[in-house]
């Protein structure tokens, strides 16, 4: 029989942890790490199981994929092979007991009562595990691929906020309806079954402009937002502190995120050696440089010391925290998010099937210690 799922124990996917884990990207071939190591991640269907049922058994509370059409090209064809995500999720959940998988999914791409549809029936598959990660889109080039036109960045969110409205509305009204809106516009809609066990399923964004983050902080359970290692605690706290203020303008509590590449090994040097192996020395600079160039970014566009910031920031894990040390670095950096106030980090590594153990076996004890975390 269908239990009931409340939205609290959703959010919470499962756990009383206070910083929740999760595993960013490794539905693409390379994951996150833009290099040209042998042992970079494969990305395979094996692969990806494997690490799920790994996660699963260390409490880890969900995976995140990535939504790429296309890749980047390079000597690695960066996240040249990818699978697509919501069906990707349907398999890790029928698979794994407690994880909360997430499907990311391009609003302007699939039409919302397909889209619908597809997440309830990946939410029966996990039994109130599926989670939805929406993304608006910015590389033309994928759009191209479907015939379809990237709007301007403000009307990319009114579009999406009908596309949201109308899943919802899909996900809860127990009548046929009709939508009249200036995107979308629909007639005796109708709906069934409804997500598993009363509730919906988790909605997230990292939508990280003024208007990104309007939209999640109106929408969603939880906004993924930026942190660097330039930021202070102090400034990282504040703009957590800002965000759910905004959500609470609103009525609303909504949690916040982030995500980081971690490079655990016994010793600091160890662990930075490794990175400038994989990172610096080996890094596929042409993948990475034709992902700066969709974004305009270049020496032209930025000055040359810019450019170079922007290049080494993009080859590690694209853009993600890094998390670099011993075991007891890594907790310490991941105890000042959480000090800071965030709810959780998603975060990748060069291999995540090879990494994971040790990070299971030296950080994840620690963190239990700290009390941010509960012994799997």
């Amino acid at each position: 029989m269908e239990r009931t799922v409340g939205q609290g124990e959703r959010a919470a996917m499962g756990s009383a942890n206070r910083l929740k884990l999760g595993l960013f990207g490794a539905n693409c071939s390379s994951g996150r790490a833009v290099t040209m190591v042998p042992e970079r991640w494969s990305g395979s269907w094996p692969d990806c199981l494997a690490l799920a049922q790994m996660a699963d058994a260390a409490g880890i509370e969900f995976m995140l994929p990535i939504g790429r059409w296309k890749g980047y090209g390079g000597d690695t064809d960066y996240q040249g092979a990818t699978f697509e995500t919501v069906t990707w999720a349907c398999g890790l959940l029928a698979k794994t007991r407690r994880l909360t998988v997430f499907g990311t999914v391009h609003a302007p791409l699939i039409a919302p009562l397909i889209a619908a549809k597809e997440f309830v029936t990946a939410d029966h598959i996990g039994e109130g595990r599926f989670g939805l990660n929406i993304v608006c889109g910015w590389n033309e080039g994928e759009f191209e691929m479907f015939g379809a036109t990237l709007r301007d960045h403000e009307t990319r969110y009114e579009y999406a906020q009908e596309w949201l409205d109308v899943i919802k509305l899909a996900w809860s009204a127990p009548d046929d309806f009709d939508f009249d809106g200036r995107f979308i516009k629909l007639r005796r809609v109708r709906a069934k079954p409804k997500p598993y066990g009363g509730s919906r399923p988790l909605i997230m964004n990292a939508g990280a402009s003024p208007t990104g983050q309007a939209f999640a902080i109106r929408n969603c359970d939880a906004l993924f937002s930026h942190v660097s290692s330039a930021m202070s605690l102090d400034e990282t706290a504040a703009n957590v502190k800002n965000v759910r203020g905004l959500a609470r303008e609103h009525g609303r509590d909504i949690d916040v995120y982030t995500v980081g590449v971690v490079t655990c090994r016994p010793t600091v040097r160890e662990a930075e050696e490794y990175w400038r192996h994989c990172i610096v020395d080996n890094a596929d600079w042409l993948a990475v440089d034709n992902i700066l160039a969709m974004r305009n970014i270049t020496p032209e566009t930025h000055g040359p010391e810019e450019f170079e910031r922007l290049r080494n920031h993009q080859a590690n894990g694209m853009g993600g925290l890094p998390l670099v040390g011993d075991p007891n670095a890594v907790t310490n950096q991941l105890a000042q998010l959480a000090a800071a106030g965030l709810t959780g980090i998603a975060v990748s590594f060069v291999n995540y099937l090879d990494e994971l153990p040790y990070f299971r076996a030296e950080v994840l004890p620690r963190l239990a210690r700290l009390g941010l975390r509960e012994k799997a």
